[in-house]
């Protein structure tokens, strides 16, 4: 009786000694993480999600050895916000990052908004579990709040050991041959309003010399220093752009001041790839945040005329050269089974950036709208993509609707942390689904804001598999029928600009992703039952909010002299530290 009970004993641990190497790889304790995030990129111009045009041989190569997520949707159509939910796991407007106004995003590194010091990112949980931690490129989050040096917005008061790129983000105003794009119709209307005071007081000026009008002096000198006054006091802040918006440091630190662009794109790979070499025996968050695909589209000439689509494609193909040199630093170093990579973008293409006939913005597939767009899918559909050997299945493909603020609670229970108990996290952790063992995404709901304004929300039919989609709001597009709003280069979040539906529009997006065809009452004997699930999610969702300070109100956003980052002794605020060396 006892030869065939060591007879199956002796079978058994044989088994289980040949399962080891395959379930070994989930029992990993904290992977490093490569996050990945384009800026501006959109969904229809990769080339694992349709795109035939544009060559992303990178890019499809982690899709082709990880899973890609088809319905991965950003909590913003901007970058200010969306990165702050993408960096929180919480929708912005908990943070006070999403905009009550027309200022949506942060405008200026001399501005008092950003990332609130109480807010808890992912890195900085994962400090505390033992990871370096580094960010590479666009931060875009706020730099000081009441001094130049306080940095209490700044990366690394937020869990990140080392930083090295633009406080700020990239904007034509940054190349000098570019025609200025920050804040450009404001602008023109401040060089409209110089022009004619500066005209009224010449004119006065010559009507007292020739005697035509009775004036005095007096008033007339009053008047100069007025129209003196009123220029400088925009002048000082617009007619310097590139020096106080422009900028790159190093922690705390500015190695150029203004940037040197030519030089940008191989800086950030040089440092991305440092950054892992120099934590390859550790565990390690490297965030690099690509300065690509957001104008003025710094290529170098390496890609300049190679690809079918203009300076938008060849910049595009850079920025999937750089994945392959960062994906081949991973490999060099003998991590690839030990890390887990994530590339997305933060929200859809610019589809009204041109200049003249150049399309300067990005493509969002068969989506309608694109980028400000806080409820259309061009808007905040994007690709997300995972790869981790061994871990998650290779050329997987998930239709189920995700967040980019699912990348919290993901990234913080693989590094053995806890996501904070005190406040909503509004992602949901994604590695179940990542390894086929849940079949649905966690979230039954989600909500699409502008700014502050709800523009829409869906529902997640688990039981049947359908995607509802109720608009409260849309942008009017112009022209007619253009899918974009031209003739303002942005769509609005509120006002005029927007059409306000009731009952709301619905779609039904795993039939009609390309929001086509709007259901009513008449066509859809579940709209009203549709309707008010929605209606009962919104208002439970809302109940969830409190008031928490704007980031985004005027006084947040506007420039201050005295809280303008400077390399040297304001406002002579000039380096080249980079070129020195």
């Amino acid at each position: 009786a006892s030869f065939p009970f060591l007879c199956f004993r002796s079978l058994l641990i044989f088994g289980l000694l040949l399962l080891v190497p395959f379930t070994q790889p989930s029992t990993i304790t904290q992977p490093n993480f490569v996050l990945l995030l384009a800026d501006d990129l959109g969904i229809g111009d990769v080339g694992c999600y349709g795109n035939d045009t544009i060559r992303t041989p990178n890019i499809d190569r982690l899709a082709k050895e990880g899973v890609k997520l088809t319905q991965h949707i950003a909590a913003a159509p901007l970058c200010t916000p969306s990165r702050a939910a993408f960096l929180t796991g919480r929708y912005p407007l908990r943070s006070g990052m999403d905009a009550v106004n027309d200022y949506r995003v942060i405008f200026w590194n001399a501005g008092s908004g950003g990332l609130p010091p109480n807010e808890t990112t992912f890195a900085k949980i994962l400090q505390h579990q033992g990871y370096s931690t580094g960010l590479i490129g666009k931060w875009h989050q706020g730099v000081n709040c009441e001094s130049r040096n306080d940095h209490c917005h700044h990366p690394l008061k937020h869990g990140f050991d080392y930083f090295y790129g633009m406080p700020f983000t990239l904007i034509s105003d940054c190349q000098p041959t570019e025609t200025p794009e920050m804040d450009r119709a404001f602008r023109r209307k401040l060089w409209l309003s110089t022009q004619m005071i500066g005209l009224i007081t010449l004119t006065a000026v010559l009507g007292r010399l020739t005697g035509l009008i009775s004036v005095h002096w007096k008033t007339l000198t009053c008047l100069a220093v007025f129209s003196l006054l009123f220029f400088i006091s925009w002048f000082s802040s617009y007619g310097f752009v590139r020096y106080w918006n422009c900028i790159m440091m190093r922690n705390h630190g500015i190695t150029e001041q203004p940037m040197v662009t030519d030089r940008t794109t191989s800086l950030i790979l040089r440092e991305s790839i440092a950054f892992i070499e120099r934590n390859k025996h550790k565990p390690f968050l490297l965030f690099l945040s690509f300065l690509h695909s957001h104008t003025p589209l710094l290529t170098t000439e390496k890609f300049l005329g190679k690809s079918r689509h203009g300076l938008y494609g060849d910049n595009v193909e850079e920025m999937d050269w750089m994945v392959g040199q960062v994906l081949d630093a991973i490999d060099k170093e003998g991590l690839k089974d030990t890390t887990l990579v994530y590339f997305a973008s933060d929200h859809g293409g610019w589809l009204e950036r041109q200049e003249g006939e150049r399309q300067l913005g990005g493509w969002n597939g068969i989506y309608k709208g694109g980028k400000a767009m806080g409820g259309w899918e061009g808007g905040i559909r994007v690709p997300g993509i995972f790869r981790w050997p061994g871990v998650l299945p290779a050329g997987a493909v998930i239709d189920e609707p995700t967040s980019l603020m699912d990348i919290y609670p993901t990234v913080v229970h693989l590094a053995g942390g806890r996501v904070p108990q005190d406040r909503v996290v509004d992602g949901r952790d994604l590695l179940p689904l990542l390894r086929g063992a849940a079949a649905h995404s966690e979230h039954e709901f989600l909500f699409h804001y502008c700014g502050v304004h709800l523009h829409a929300a869906r529902w997640h039919q688990k039981d049947t598999g359908a995607v509802w989609k109720a608009h409260y709001m849309t942008p009017i597009f112009r022209p007619a029928g253009a899918g974009a709003c031209y003739d303002r280069g942005f769509c609005p979040c509120f006002g005029e600009g927007v059409t306000h539906h009731e009952p709301p529009l619905l779609f039904e997006l795993s039939q009609d992703p390309s929001e086509a065809k709007p259901l009513s009452a008449d066509t859809e004997p579940l709209f009203d039952t549709v309707i008010r699930k929605i209606g009962r999610a919104v208002e439970e969702h809302r109940r969830t909010l409190t008031p928490v300070p704007e980031q985004l109100s005027v006084s947040n956003v506007v420039w201050k002299p005295w809280l303008q980052p400077c390399c040297g002794t304001f406002p002579f605020c000039w380096c080249d530290k980079e070129g020195d060396n």
